[in-house]
């Protein structure tokens, strides 16, 4: 277990970064902010905080962020763990992607120490599970082969919602019950009934690799707005008609207007997409019916899962 000491960035790259204290992780990009974020494998750097002390017992006045480092941690010498080692912190979760990094320029610290802490102590990381993260969190490295909780992502088409005349109770109530199965919810977005917008951030939620599920709530009825199932279908890769056909056969036993849904299920990159509907009612019928199910669907996506054959009795 470590403890954070800063949260650095910088708006400009080749400059020093500074600790701000409290920042945003973004899954499959960094932190917030950061210029050197990006959807490469070295999103977030972190540092040892015993080996910066140590530099500075030696002359060096450096401050937190002047190596570049994002992340400076009490407790971990990052150096001796292996690429590959994944680290927690709320629902945030870190895996190391590389240990040190060449420096092409002798920065100021160089000229004045004859040696720089990157290229051996430096470690880079790529962001599984985004979330906040704060001067005095707990970091703890995680054991080998421990499963990461399913990501989930929630988007929710209303016109009156994204003009804020309407409170989102159907994407809350989605993101509640994914965190009781024991989920992450990642992202929460509140778009308006624009099949272009809904399109590019499914397509952004799916790309960016940060949730193994998009759950979509609203627009999928007969009004001339409505819209969420083309948006899904123009960036589908995969359809799953299995997902909002056992959907609508649940929910006939409470209504039969639920054979007028236009609901769609599909799958892009590794994540999968279902759409909802829009009230909060029809919510908790539509996903507690499939959400204990998703499970396999979701192993299988991430490549860990094994054989789907049942054995013959």
């Amino acid at each position: 277990m470590g403890t954070i000491m800063a949260v650095c960035v910088s708006p400009r790259k080749g400059t020093p970064k500074t600790n701000i204290g409290t920042a945003r992780l973004i899954a499959g990009w960094g932190l917030e902010h950061d210029s050197y974020a990006g959807s490469r494998h070295r999103q977030v750097s972190l540092l040892s905080y015993e080996k910066i002390e140590a530099f500075r017992a030696r002359g060096a006045e450096v401050e937190f962020g002047a190596f570049g480092e994002n992340l400076v941690v009490r407790g971990f010498d990052f150096a001796a763990l292996p690429v590959g080692a994944r680290f927690a912190c709320g629902g945030v979760v870190l895996e190391m992607t590389r240990i040190g990094r060449e420096c092409h320029s002798h920065c100021a610290i160089f000229e004045k120490m004859g040696e720089c802490m990157m290229p051996t102590q430096g470690v880079f990381a790529r962001v599984l599970c985004g979330g906040p993260l704060s001067v005095g969190d707990e970091l703890e490295l995680l054991p080998d082969g421990t499963p990461l909780p399913y990501r989930v992502a929630v988007l929710t088409a209303s016109d009156k919602g994204s003009r804020g005349e309407r409170v989102d109770e159907s994407g809350a109530l989605i993101a509640q019950m994914c965190e009781q199965a024991g989920m992450l919810v990642t992202r929460t977005v509140l778009l308006p009934d624009e099949r272009d917008r809904l399109a590019a951030a499914m397509r952004e939620l799916c790309d960016g690799g940060g949730c193994d599920l998009l759950l979509t709530t609203g627009g999928t009825g007969f009004a001339p707005r409505d819209c969420t199932p083309e948006a899904t279908c123009d960036i589908a890769e995969r359809m799953v008609p299995g997902i909002p056909a056992a959907m609508v056969a649940n929910s006939l036993q409470y209504t039969p207007r639920a054979m007028l849904t236009r609901a769609v299920a599909a799958i892009r990159a590794k994540t999968l997409i279902v759409n909802l509907p829009g009230s909060p009612k029809a919510v908790q019928e539509n996903l507690s019916f499939p959400l204990p199910a998703l499970g396999h669907g979701l192993q299988m996506l991430r490549g860990e899962g094994g054989e789907c054959a049942r054995p013959m009795k």
